[in-house]
């Protein structure tokens, strides 16, 4: 759906800034978790002794959020450039990536070991996504060359008075991407995903705080840095055409999507496991490249489709407790 936001657009229709919606997802994640400390806490005193004793009293506590929300606005930012630039399938494919900069960054800050079976794991990864970004590149040269065609078709339209059609004004705004860029822009956000992740992983075993609590703490710091980075490089066309310019429903949905996604990573990791988010990063893939083919025309071909199913495995086999090349089931755990 953010794919569909930011490449489909009625004649005159104004395209929304994106950091507006970065920073207005992580407002209505603080609003979102702020209700369910209330329902949890049953009445309005206890729920705001919670908010005075763990968040206003214990600045220092936000503080430490500085650097995992920082680098998550960061990556929330570059979403919207990546889906500019890429077919939403590819992207859901390349995205995947998170888990190899994840398992890198675990390695290090968390002290984990990594048995032979996730290390091919990860491979695999690497192997899928480089076929699935190959379509995409070639895909790029090809629609490069077609450009000429849309435009003439779309010049056509008007020198005789007709309304260009749909389809011909899509092909026109998808030939202007930069698949590299998309590229680029994803690889970023896996490395600060997966740094980020980690590092929001340590402070919540290192401490007893409630998850809902770092959350808000997170999203505090995460709409600072969004707030700053929207009024540094939009505040220009924030005045002249507001805030909320080109907002309709489907800009609400995605920005409600952005918020209570994040929270429900958070609640699939609590409590679920690693084998059942596999299941569903492969549902996924599946459900993006079904509904691109239907919206954007998306033609996968046979390479495409083995590095999909590649990115499917590798991603069950590492959260798998499978058993093809180590002696244990379990990861090792260093001391940290």
């Amino acid at each position: 759906m953010m794919r569909y936001s930011r490449v489909i657009q009625k004649p005159g229709q104004t395209m929304y800034i994106a950091s507006t919606a970065v920073f207005l997802a992580e407002v209505l994640k603080i609003i979102a978790c702020l209700l369910v400390m209330r329902y949890q806490q049953g009445t309005n005193e206890r729920f705001l002794y919670l908010i005075k004793k763990e968040i206003l009293e214990r600045p220092t506590e936000t503080l430490k959020m500085l650097i995992p929300s920082g680098l998550y606005a960061l990556q929330n930012n570059l979403l919207y450039v990546a889906l500019s630039n890429l077919e939403a399938a590819t992207f859901q494919v390349t995205y995947q990536l998170k888990i190899m900069s994840t398992a890198v960054f675990s390695v290090v800050l968390l002290g984990k070991s990594l048995s032979r079976d996730k290390w091919f794991a990860l491979c695999l990864l690497m192997i899928g996504v480089t076929l699935v970004q190959s379509q995409s590149m070639t895909t790029a040269s090809t629609s490069t060359t077609s450009t000429t065609a849309s435009e003439a078709g779309a010049l056509e339209a008007d020198v005789t008075g007709t309304s260009p059609t749909t389809s011909a004004s899509t092909a026109v705004m998808m030939a202007t991407q930069n698949p590299f860029i998309g590229f680029i822009a994803v690889m970023t956000s896996c490395v600060s995903s997966g740094f980020a992740g980690c590092y929001f992983e340590k402070i919540l075993k290192t401490s007893e705080t409630s998850m809902w609590v770092r959350n808000i703490q997170l999203a505090i710091s995460g709409s600072f840095f969004s707030l700053i980075g929207m009024l540094m490089y939009d505040m220009q066309a924030i005045r002249t055409g507001g805030l909320l310019q080109g907002y309709n429903w489907l800009t609400w949905i995605v920005v409600a999507n952005q918020a209570l996604g994040g929270l429900l990573v958070a609640i699939v990791v609590k409590y679920a496991d690693n084998i059942l988010k596999g299941f569903a990063t492969s549902l996924s893939i599946i459900v993006s490249g079904i509904i691109s083919i239907y919206l954007f025309n998306f033609q996968p071909t046979i390479v495409f489709i083995t590095g999909a199913f590649i990115v499917m495995a590798s991603s069950y086999l590492y959260g798998s407790q499978l058993n093809i090349f180590s002696s244990s089931r379990k990861d090792r755990i260093k001391p940290l």
